[in-house]
């Protein structure tokens, strides 16, 4: 078995064993991160044992965890038709928030349900992708990781400008 294979393996069964003791918790305790947050889930919707080893093997879950610890509402519906609509515009929603307004980027803000102070949360969007595309390491990332980065710059332009 190659190394590389080998590390897949692990890291899969590694997931499903977490993704297990996070699914027994108590009733009503939130979301299972690696199921139910993140861009794993965005892609895998209905299957969580892929939504899990996507998650884990795109950045090993943190993003997830993160997402289920800091903000479990980021790992409603609502969030995953927006991380599926960025994911697939992403270079159009970029191409938008470099001009300061355009539709791919107001639809991502509608499916946030932004709905007041758009012009604020769509400037803090610009504003907040341009530092991103300027730090080192950017033109490295993978398309995947990059629109994880615009979900969270939009999710949080959203939270700090819009009533929802």
């Amino acid at each position: 078995m190659k190394k590389h294979t080998l590390k897949l393996s692990i890291l899969a069964l590694l997931t499903a064993a977490t993704t297990s003791a996070f699914a027994a918790g108590p009733t009503g305790s939130g979301p299972n991160p690696y199921a139910d947050c993140g861009i794993g889930a965005a892609i895998f919707k209905d299957t969580e044992w892929a939504a899990a080893t996507s998650n884990v093997t795109w950045d090993l879950g943190s993003t997830a965890i993160t997402s289920a610890t800091v903000s479990p509402e980021t790992c409603t519906k609502r969030s995953v038709k927006t991380a599926m609509f960025i994911r697939d515009a992403y270079a159009q929603i970029v191409e938008d928030a470099a001009r300061g307004d355009g539709e791919h980027l107001a639809s991502a803000l509608t499916l946030m349900e932004c709905g007041g102070n758009r012009s604020s949360a769509m400037g803090e969007v610009r504003n907040n992708l341009g530092e991103a595309i300027s730090a080192p390491g950017y033109n490295d990332q993978q398309a995947l990781e990059k629109a994880g980065q615009l979900f969270n710059i939009i999710n949080t332009a959203a939270r700090n400008n819009c009533t929802v």
